[in-house]
């Protein structure tokens, strides 16, 4: 089965109309397509819908629903980040995103880029990654408490900018030690994980998220694993597609 679940439009950061995006799906062949609007966030208005957006949005994918609905299933989802507190109300599901560590009065955006995390970490750490990292974690290791997600969004989002592995070890005692924990909450909930590649879209790494070891331990404990692209271009629906099937 075709689907993806981890879609962006333009009435977020993504490039595309919500109609774009499903006549490409169908293009494509596939079965489902939810849409994953990022969650509104008062602290940064930049990457997320608005208030107002956020009820159009709800009004067009479920208008796009009826209109495609012999052609393809639509599904309205949302991408709903730990640090919002925004309803969920009358959403299909709900993908549960870390992107943002509040530290001191402040939020400290995980995925900007390299230089603001380097930033972060020197300002508000002491230099010191793995506390960074650790306190990461823990806000994964809560994400079903919080939002009560039916998808884990991006588990390991932390590694964007350290495909070289010169910002911190993966392999030291104390990365392994947080994922692990992490992880082992996750495990006993009802959310699924997906394997994301929006990393590769981006041409910041060629594995997705989360690593292989990563999603080894996820399957050793009978977790399962969903495809998502992390699309935020029509033309990336499918990107990676052919790499993560091989994971499962």
């Amino acid at each position: 089965m075709l689907y993806n679940y981890h879609t962006h439009t333009k009435y977020c950061d993504g490039k595309n109309t919500p109609e774009e995006m499903v006549q490409k799906a169908i293009e494509l062949g596939f079965d489902e397509l939810g849409f994953s609007g990022h969650s509104y966030t008062e602290f940064d208005l930049e990457p997320c819908m608005t208030r107002e957006g956020t009820e159009q949005y709800k009004k067009e994918i479920n208008a796009l629903k009826e209109k495609y609905k012999d052609k393809i299933k639509i599904l309205l989802g949302i991408e709903y980040d730990y640090q919002s507190d925004e309803s969920l109300d009358g959403y299909d599901y709900i993908l549960g995103s870390v992107h943002y560590i509040y530290k001191n009065g402040e939020y400290l955006c995980i995925d900007y880029s390299r230089e603001k995390q380097i930033e972060a970490v020197n300002k508000y750490y002491n230099g010191d990654f793995y506390s960074y990292i650790e306190d990461y974690y823990a806000l994964v290791a809560d994400l079903y408490n919080k939002t009560k997600c039916d998808i884990i969004g991006h588990f390991d989002l932390i590694t964007k900018y350290n495909a070289d592995g010169s910002l911190f070890d993966t392999n030291h005692p104390r990365y392994i030690a947080a994922w692990q924990k992490a992880a082992d909450a996750i495990i006993k909930t009802p959310a699924v994980v997906e394997i994301n590649t929006g990393g590769i879209a981006r041409g910041l790494v060629k594995a997705p998220y989360p690593a292989k070891e990563i999603i080894d331990y996820f399957k050793a404990h009978g977790k399962k694993l969903i495809f998502s692209s992390d699309c935020h271009n029509k033309d990336f629906l499918l990107c990676g597609y052919d790499i993560v099937k091989d994971l499962y």
